[in-house]
């Protein structure tokens, strides 16, 4: 899976629009291997945007989970330490 793709159901507040829109976009990107399609594939590109945000905009609606909705900034957060964690800061090398 794309890592720029994050989970977007149980949050509170819920995903929005445009959240639904960029993870759909990521998916396009990755299936086709185009960041940005030639000019004659952009249609196509835009149609499947559209639809794929439209079937996740359907699944998320008809989820359901008796879990406590997550807290976004929360979330954000656990993942920064995470990734502090992982990726310590790196020394800079001496010159001579």
């Amino acid at each position: 899976m794309c890592r720029n793709i994050r989970p977007l159901f149980n949050y509170q507040p819920a995903s929005s629009p445009a959240d639904i829109e960029a993870a759909a976009l990521q998916y396009v990107r990755k299936v086709s291997g185009f960041r940005k399609p030639a000019a004659r594939n952009q249609p196509a590109f835009e149609r499947a945007i559209c639809e794929v945000a439209q079937a996740t905009a359907r699944l998320l609606e008809s989820l359901e989970t008796s879990a406590p909705p997550r807290n976004r900034e929360a979330e954000i957060a656990k993942a920064r330490a995470r990734n502090a964690a992982r990726f310590p800061p790196s020394r800079a090398i001496a010159s001579k």
